[in-house]
């Protein structure tokens, strides 16, 4: 980068300029130019030919300093003007009127016209005078008749037809929607006012190389319409500079320069500052990177966003010399300025619609999360989370689950994404807690592996950390951006004083691919994330505040449901029990010989004991919700041995085989629960199967291998257990039946008998662990029992 002051360079590398230790002046020095960055551009010590510079003291209005061309364009020699009065030149009524106008207008950095006065050999001079550290800047320039300013453009005569021009102008720029519209405006409205070859909108990216996004040009002349630029064709100094000035004229790109006699202020032996001087000799970088591109004549004018030069208005034209009065140079300013305002406002007005959109679609998944109590139904229906941006998917992590809409990375990404993001210091930033990136892999490397369909990505958190998130993912857009010019050339010619840097040549098309980035997100779309952010958090208040009267009517209930525990275990069982005594006893009576009397009984003492089973499966089954569970490290191994030694003796009344594939790894369960689900599906593979040998598998399936087609989605990347026999099996149409409460598909004595609540407790239970469980079967071929336990490794122990 340059130096911070562009007009005294202070770098090391300054120090080794040819001109360090001596006055620098363009004409004798820009052909040394060793790095653009350091020229001095501010203070060249030359103006264009065309016309002369004198510098004057204040309020003296005596000649400090003059253009070695005065000669040739006041018809006075510079030399003899030095340390004269300025009325040498102006005579003693110009001389008046400059005073009147240095004590009357703000002139300050502000060129304003003076009068018109005839120079050498009869030419029509134009007085600009303007003021800046403390010394009067007096330039003189050929004054352009009004048809010749007008050559080429559609301006009307006279300032009256000016001013008619700008006014449309302004009305034409007010009333465009949207930027590309207003920068098309711009670009045509500034040709017709100079009549220039072509005018071009040129926009700054981040990194500050530039773009054409709008163009009015000649008819033959070639598009340049979305051609970048490398930043270095714009060097740091020339920018600096058009965050002061609002027009930079160039008439001849080809021009001559004439020094300053003496090239520094007498009084200060400082060079003197030109930045506001339309007379301003251009840097020789500039003027042969112009010439490079067959330009002949330029205006270049800034368009600022507050301090900031956000992009610039450059006119080329290729016909020769081109001069444009000082009316319209103004004219032209005065468009910059305007530019420079309403840019915003148009850009503004384009947005206003898509927010509007975006709003009604954020009120309409806050509704439905409220109507439903959970914010998970955002990412379902015609409306979801994805319609709030324009991307290609969402994800919510809400509630210890994630739900996705779209396109997004698997799950164990999302989890390592989201643990990344929990440590981020934008999620921190009390004002906009939010975190956004057009190239995800550049800050989370791990991101390489799915940036084709997450290389962008907009998060907001949901609650303290950690807690919920929404995230959007923009995919990969291969990008081809057609350099004017390979952007990576940077030719050298050896000079005068040795090896220099020059402008580049070659302007032919370069393209070049850009991957593992996405399309930027905008301003106005992370404001609308974080007003969906903030309107959510409402949303999980108002939720967090029912859930705790939930909780204590829940409390109530529970107590209620212990009583009725004590009452069932007691004051039912008590009375059961002694049912079933009696009618053993009458069963066992030798005196009752009646047949029909005995299996009336056998009835009685079979339903009693049936009876007996469907309360205690109540109770458990009650249990099963309302105890907390006691998560530690466990080895699965060790409780699925102690889970067959439960069922040992069922194992021992048929011929059964076990098989175990390869040991587990470990999980983190309650290992009561978790022993519990294995005995229950154990029980029901050797329960319910008519073959010999009865053949049971109980194995695992890695969160990298192969998954199940029929696997839930929450199951994803997870360590799959899983139990499978060779028995009866289970048509497909009664699968999910046989986990509801009670639900036999067989006779009530078939295979045992059993309670039918069995299936329904491992659920609770599998559920109670965060994890899925589903199964597979085919009719008279066995089933297979698939569940996860979330925190489970696969390998041995």
């Amino acid at each position: 980068m340059g130096p911070n002051n562009p007009v005294f360079p202070v770098t090391s590398a300054a120090s080794a300029l040819p001109w360090a230790g001596q006055p620098y002046s363009i004409k004798r020095h820009g052909v040394s130019i060793t790095n653009c960055d350091t020229e001095p551009v501010q203070t060249p010590g030359c103006v264009q030919a065309r016309g002369a510079l004198l510098v004057l003291r204040h309020p003296a209005l005596t000649i400090a300093q003059a253009s070695e061309n005065c000669a040739a364009v006041l018809g006075h020699d510079a030399a003899e003007l030095l340390q004269q009065p300025v009325s040498r030149v102006l005579g003693a009524a110009g001389a008046e009127r400059l005073a009147e106008v240095l004590a009357s207008d703000a002139v300050e950095c502000n060129p304003v016209y003076l009068f018109s006065q005839t120079g050498a050999g009869g030419a029509l001079l134009d007085a600009v005078v303007h003021t800046l550290n403390g010394s009067v800047m007096l330039e003189f320039e050929p004054s352009v008749p009004t048809a010749a300013a007008a050559s080429g453009s559609r301006l009307p005569q006279g300032e009256a037809g000016l001013y008619a021009v700008l006014k449309f102008a302004m009305a034409r720029l007010q009333t465009a929607v949207g930027l590309q519209a207003f920068c098309d405006v711009l670009t045509q409205q500034v040709r017709e006012m100079t009549g220039l070859d072509r005018v071009m909108v040129y926009k700054f990216h981040p990194d500050l190389h530039g773009e054409v996004i709008a163009e009015a040009s000649r008819e033959d002349l070639p598009s340049w319409l979305g051609l970048h630029y490398p930043a270095d064709d714009i060097p740091l100094p020339a920018r600096e500079i058009f965050k002061r000035v609002w027009v930079r004229p160039v008439p001849d790109v080809s021009g001559a320069l004439a020094e300053m006699v003496p090239l520094v202020h007498p009084d200060t032996g400082v060079p003197v500052e030109m930045t506001h001087c339309g007379l301003r000799g251009p840097s020789v970088m500039y003027t042969e990177y112009l010439r490079n591109m067959g330009v002949t004549a330029c205006l270049t004018m800034p368009i600022r966003s507050d301090a900031e030069l956000w992009g610039l208005i450059a006119c080329h034209h290729y016909a020769g010399e081109k001069a444009l009065s000082f009316q319209q140079r103004t004219a032209c300013e005065l468009i910059a300025q305007v530019a420079s305002v309403q840019f915003r406002d148009a850009e503004k007005r384009e947005q206003l619609q898509s927010e509007v959109e975006r709003e009604r679609v954020s009120q309409t998944l806050l509704a439905r999360a409220a109507g439903s109590g959970s914010l998970a139904s955002v990412v379902r229906g015609e409306i979801s989370l994805k319609d709030v941006l324009p991307c290609s998917g969402a994800a919510l992590w809400d509630d210890g689950r994630w739900h996705c809409v779209g396109q997004t990375p698997p799950l164990p990404q999302l989890a390592a994404l989201a643990a990344w993001l929990s440590t981020r210091p934008e999620f921190d930033n009390p004002l906009q807690r939010l975190f956004a990136s057009d190239c995800l892999s550049a800050d989370f490397p791990a991101a390489v592996a799915y940036a084709e369909l997450a290389s962008g990505l907009l998060a907001v958190p949901l609650g303290p950390r950690p807690g919920g998130l929404m995230m959007w993912f923009r995919p990969q857009v291969l990008q081809e951006i057609r350099w004017g010019g390979n952007p990576h050339d940077k030719p050298k010619v050896v000079g005068p004083h040795g090896p220099r840097l020059t402008p580049r040549v070659s302007f032919e098309i370069f393209a070049e691919s850009v991957r593992g980035r996405s399309s930027p997100w905008l301003s106005h779309e992370k404001e609308a994330a974080t007003r969906l952010r903030l309107l959510a958090m409402e949303l999980v208040v108002v939720r967090a505040q029912r859930l705790a009267t939930l909780n204590d009517a829940l409390t109530r209930s529970n107590d209620d449901l212990d009583a009725f525990a004590h009452v069932a275990s007691h004051d039912l069982k008590e009375p059961l029990r002694g049912i079933h005594k009696y009618a053993h006893q009458l069963r066992e009576d030798a005196r009752i010989v009646d047949e029909d009397l005995r299996r009336k009984l056998d009835n009685l003492l079979s339903l009693t004991v049936r009876m007996d089973g469907l309360i205690d499966a109540l109770l458990l089954f009650s249990r099963v919700g309302r105890e907390s569970l006691e998560l530690e490290e466990c080895d699965f191994n060790a409780i699925l041995d102690e889970a067959l030694e439960m069922v040992g003796s069922r194992r021992e009344e048929t011929h059964s085989e076990i098989v175990v594939p390869r040991p587990f790894g470990r999980v983190r369960c309650d290992w009561v629960r978790c022993r519990e689900i294995l005995v229950n599906l154990l029980s029901n593979a050797l329960k319910y199967n008519d073959k010999s040998p009865k053949r049971i598998e109980i194995g695992w399936i890695g969160a990298n291998e192969t998954p199940r087609e029929s696997a839930p989605k929450e199951a994803a990347g997870q360590t799959v257990y899983y139990v499978r026999d060779n028995g009866i099996g289970i048509e497909a149409r009664n699968q999910e039946q046989v986990f509801r409460m009670f639900k036999r598909l067989h006779k009530r004595d078939a295979f045992g008998g059993g309670s039918g609540a069995g299936l329904t407790i491992v659920r609770k239970l599998v559920e109670r662990h965060r994890g899925a469980i589903w199964l597979e079967s085919e009719l008279g071929s066995g089933s297979t029992f698939y569940f996860t336990i979330p925190g489970a490794s696969g390998g041995a122990a």
